[in-house]
C-alpha cells in the first residue's frame, strides 16, 4: 500500500507517481543586482545532480499571481532574464532493491549529523519483553471484518494467522493471511512483501540480502510463487524461515552493526514506517477529513514525503539538535517524518478537531513502529488550537530553526497574522511556505519600514509531480530566512 493509501480515492488525486524533480531559475532584482544564492546540498537519496541555481527573491521581487499558477503552473515570472534548468539523472527503479549500491548512495549525499543516533537501544535490549501496545495488522484486516476481506489461502483453511519478525527484539506482528474484497482496502501479503523487502534492503549484509533476493531460490520468490499457486501451507514456512534468519541476525549482532554504519534513514524505509503507521490509524477513518467548509482556513492536504525529504535535506539542512514546527500539521505527517529522519525535535499545532484525534492516534503507533524497526526519532509535540495563540506554540517559536507552513489555502488575513507572528522569530530561522509571505512588488521604504515582511529573504522554488496530495500538477513553494540586516542598513541609511 502507498502513502495516503486511503484518502486516494474518488476525490483525491493519487498521491503515487514519478520522482520529484526540481527545477530553478535565477531572478536578478533592480535593487539588489548583484545578489547571488548558492546551490543547496544533494538530496539524501539522489546521485549527484549537476549545480543548480535557486531563484532569489528579495522583499522587492515579484512573485506568480496565484490566478496565473492555476491558468499555467510551470509559467515564470516576466521579470526573469534568464532561465537555467536542471533534471536529475536518477533513474533507479523503486524496485531496485537487490542493489548494494542503495547503501553508498544513502551516506555519500548527504552533510553527515555526528549528533544522530539512529539505532533505538530499547527497541534491541529486552526490557518490558519487548512487548507494548500496537494496531498490529490484524487488528485492521481479518476474516471479522467478512464483508470486507476473504481468505487468501481457502484451500488451507489452517493458513490463517502468521506472526512476521522485524529487525529489533521487539514483539512480532499478527497478521490474518485475507485478502480485500476491494481493491482500496488494506492488503496484508502486500504489506507482509514490503516488509521484508525493505528489510533485506536496508538490514541485511550484501551476501545475505543477494541470497533473499535470489530470483530463482530467493525467500521473496518463494513466497510470491506460493501466493500465486495459493499454497498457503507454504506460504507459512516461508514466513517462519524469515521470522528465524532475522532472528539469528539480530542476535549475533549484524543487524545493530548494519544500522550504525548509516548516516542517515533512506527515504524507502521512512515511507515504509509511516504506511503503516497511516494505514493502521489513518485510513480507517479517512472519511473524516473530507468534511471542511470552502473559503475558510481549515482545508486539508497533505506534503509528501519525498518533497518534505527535499525541503529537509536540500532546503533547510536540519540537524538533528535543532527544532521544527509545523503550523496547521494535519494528521501530523510531516511531525512524524521530521522527527525520524532528522532525528530532531518536531512539533505540530492543528485546530481540525478530527485531524488532531487522528494525529494522536499516529503519534502512538509511529513511536511502536520505530521501536518495531529498531528506529529512534526525536521528541515528539501535538499541540491543539490555534496556532496564532496556543502558548506552547508561541514559547516554541522563538526557539524554532524551520517552520513548515502549509498556506495554500489559507486566507489573506491569516497570513498577514503570520507574517506578524514571525517577528518572533530568531535571526536565520527558516520558513517554508506554499504562498510567500513578501507582497508582490514590495519595497521597503520610509513608510512602511516596520512590516514585518521586511525581515524575510525570500527564495522561490519550484516542485513538480508526487508531492502533494491535492494535484499532480507543478506548484511554486517559498523558502524564507528570518534577516534584519536589511532593514536595519535601510534605517542607517535613511537617518
Amino acid at each position: 500500500m502507498g502513502f495516503f493509501d486511503s484518502i486516494q480515492k474518488p476525490g483525491f488525486t493519487a498521491a503515487k507517481g514519478k520522482n520529484v524533480h526540481i527545477k530553478q531559475e535565477v531572478v536578478k532584482t533592480a535593487l539588489n543586482p548583484k545578489k547571488t544564492f548558492v546551490p543547496f546540498p544533494q538530496h539524501l537519496k539522489k546521485r549527484s545532480l549537476p549545480d543548480k541555481k535557486a531563484t532569489v527573491l528579495d522583499n522587492q521581487t515579484a512573485k506568480l499571481s496565484p490566478k496565473s499558477r492555476a491558468q499555467n503552473p510551470r509559467k515564470r515570472p516576466a521579470s526573469t532574464p534568464q532561465r537555467l534548468e536542471s533534471d536529475s539523472d536518477d533513474d533507479v527503479s523503486d524496485h531496485d532493491l537487490g542493489d548494494a549500491r542503495k547503501r553508498a548512495r544513502r551516506t555519500s549525499d548527504v552533510e553527515p549529523d555526528l549528533k544522530r543516533r539512529i539505532r533505538s537501544r530499547k527497541a534491541f535490549s529486552e526490557e518490558d519483553g519487548g512487548v507494548f501496545p500496537m494496531v498490529h495488522a490484524v487488528d485492521v484486516a481479518s476474516l471479522g471484518k467478512p464483508t470486507k476481506y476473504k481468505a487468501a489461502f481457502p484451500n488451507n483453511p489452517q493458513a490463517i494467522e502468521i506472526h512476521l519478525q522485524y529487525p529489533s527484539a521487539s514483539q512480532s506482528e499478527k497478521y490474518e493471511l485475507v485478502v480485500p474484497i476491494l481493491n482500496d482496502d488494506f492488503k496484508a501479503l502486500e504489506d507482509i512483501r514490503e516488509v521484508m523487502e525493505t528489510i533485506i534492503s536496508n538490514y541485511l549484509p550484501s551476501a545475505e540480502a543477494a541470497k533473499m533476493q535470489n530470483d530463482s531460490t530467493g525467500l521473496i520468490r518463494r513466497l510470491k510463487r506460493a501466493t500465486e499457486r495459493r499454497a498457503g501451507n507454504e506460504y507459512t514456512v516461508f514466513v517462519q524461515e524469515w521470522n528465524d534468519t532475522l532472528v539469528d541476525l539480530r542476535k549475533n549482532g549484524t543487524i545493530s552493526k548494519t544500522i550504525d554504519e548509516w548516516k542517515v534513514v533512506d527515504l524507502k524505509l521512512l515511507e515504509r514506517i509511516l504506511t503503516q503507521t497511516y494505514s493502521r490509524t489513518v485510513s480507517p477513518r479517512v472519511h473524516t477529513l473530507r468534511h471542511y467548509q470552502n473559503g475558510t482556513d481549515n482545508v486539508y492536504g497533505e506534503l509528501l514525503p519525498k518533497f518534505i525529504s527535499l525541503i529537509l535535506k536540500q532546503d533547510v539542512k536540519m540537524m538533528s539538535d535543532q527544532i521544527f514546527v509545523d503550523l496547521g500539521s494535519g494528521v501530523g505527517n510531516c511531525v512524524l517524518q521530521a522527527a525520524l529522519e532528522v532525528g530532531c525535535e518536531s512539533w505540530g499545532c492543528e485546530m481540525m478537531d478530527n485531524a488532531c484525534d487522528l494525529a494522536e492516534l499516529q503519534e502512538k503507533e509511529f513511536n511502536a513502529r520505530c521501536r518495531l524497526w529498531g528506529l529512534s526519532a526525536g521528541d515528539i509535540h501535538l499541540e491543539r488550537g490555534d496556532f496564532l495563540k496556543n502558548p506552547a506554540i508561541l514559547k516554541i517559536l522563538q526557539k524554532a530553526d524551520v517552520v513548515l507552513v502549509n498556506n495554500q489555502a489559507f486566507t489573506p488575513n491569516l497570513n498577514e497574522d503570520l507574517t506578524n507572528l514571525f517577528l518572533d522569530l530568531k535571526e536565520g530561522a527558516k520558513i517554508v511556505s506554499l504562498k510567500s509571505f513578501v507582497p508582490h512588488g514590495h519595497k521597503i521604504t520610509s513608510k512602511n519600514l516596520s512590516a514585518a515582511c521586511n525581515r524575510l529573504e525570500v527564495v522561490q522554488k519550484t516542485y513538480f509531480s508526487a508531492c502533494v496530495s491535492w494535484t499532480e500538477t507543478a506548484g511554486t513553494y517559498y523558502v524564507s530566512t528570518k534577516d534584519s540586516s536589511k532593514v536595519q542598513a535601510f534605517a542607517e541609511k535613511n537617518m
